[in-house]
């Protein structure tokens, strides 16, 4: 029966990593559409993000069943309650990967984005994919250190957003008001973007330590997290 148990929580582990994997896919997969007007690859985005949806209800209906049936505690229950977290903030990237594919396809056979502005808006592209596919490597082996530097990681979408909106105010700007908002739009997508990444990276950071992101000292963290796996024991404050 235990085993069983253990086997239903290891699964909700394994779908949050799927989640990851496919919105940090998404992404990648909407900026090129986006940049190279590819309508079937938008659509394409824009049809795969109901697996995202699917897996996200699956976690939630496992999830819910085992706080009924098993009434976890300590760990099992913050592995629980915080993968649903983790699982709401994977589920609304998928969606942020949705929105700018249909941006790709609502402006298609043009580009949204001005050429000028096609570097930047790759590069953020490229970050919030590496960005998700750290998430996925954190949700796999719980590394607190690489989960408390994927803050610094997002900093440069952040200046990269700024960057937009400085294009934007430049007197130069000569693209029209409709291209304008749709590189305010697309901006913010992918600023939301690694916002939600970074969400599940904290949430990782309290599932192991027991304590909130901003509360914990990378170095006594490391620490920590050696000393309980050479004891065989899970790193909690619960």
């Amino acid at each position: 029966m235990r085993d069983a148990y253990h086997e239903e929580l290891d699964s909700i582990g394994d779908s949050l990593v799927e989640m990851a994997r496919l919105v940090g896919s998404a992404i990648g997969r909407a900026t090129t559409a986006m940049l190279d007007a590819d309508l079937q690859l938008a659509e394409n985005v824009i049809a795969a993000d109901e697996k995202v949806d699917t897996l996200q209800r699956e976690l939630e209906t496992k999830a819910i069943n085992l706080l009924a049936r098993q009434q976890p505690v300590a760990t099992d229950l913050r592995i629980v309650v915080t993968s649903l977290r983790m699982s709401a903030d994977l589920e609304r990237s998928g969606d942020l990967a949705q929105h700018v594919a249909k941006v790709a396809r609502l402006r298609y056979p043009d580009s949204a984005v001005p050429r000028d502005l096609h570097a930047t808006i790759l590069e953020m592209g490229q970050l919030a994919q590496r960005l998700m596919a750290k998430t996925a490597e954190i949700l796999i082996t719980k590394d607190v250190d690489l989960a408390l530097q994927l803050e610094q990681d997002d900093d440069a979408i952040d200046l990269l957003h700024r960057t937009l909106f400085q294009h934007l105010m430049d007197d130069r700007w000569k693209h029209g008001i409709e291209t304008a908002v749709d590189v305010t739009l697309l901006g913010r997508y992918y600023e939301r973007f690694a916002d939600h990444a970074v969400s599940v990276a904290r949430r990782i950071v309290y599932l192991v330590t027991g304590d909130y992101a901003d509360e914990v000292d990378p170095a006594a963290a490391a620490e920590g997290v050696a000393e309980g796996v050479a004891e065989g024991v899970q790193p909690e404050n619960a």
